[in-house]
């Protein structure tokens, strides 16, 4: 029985570790359809398959969810990293937008970064 409660403590302590996943740098791009693409750097602790950073978006100040990127696997070794995603279709008069991430125990609440888009 103490074996299954310290084995219990010790994966709960390892989730707590990673932390929540943290948007640090965004770059956006106008590409000449007038669609986006962004480019986007994470910071988590990737602990394996069980704990990791496994997505961003690109959400509009109404909360309008204008893109997702699904990130494939853990990053244990690659940190931070970066993903793109292009073809990101912006409502025009959008000026700015927020980008966040996602990891599998925390769900959203690391940092997140509001970023202005760029112009015409």
């Amino acid at each position: 029985m103490l074996k299954k409660i310290l084995a219990v403590y010790f994966a709960l302590a390892g989730a707590a570790h990673a932390g929540e996943a943290d948007v640090e740098v965004v770059k956006v791009e106008r590409e000449s359809s007038g669609a986006f693409t962004f480019h986007v750097t994470v910071r988590h602790g990737d602990e394996g398959w069980d704990h990791y950073a496994d997505r961003w978006q690109v959400v509009g100040s109404d909360g309008a969810i204008y893109s997702e990127r699904e990130l494939m696997h853990p990053h244990e070794t690659e940190q931070p990293f970066t993903r793109s995603q292009s073809g990101i279709i912006i409502p025009s008069g959008t000026t700015e937008v927020t980008v966040r991430a996602h990891d599998k125990i925390h769900e959203w609440g690391g940092k997140e970064l509001k970023v202005a888009l760029p112009a015409k």
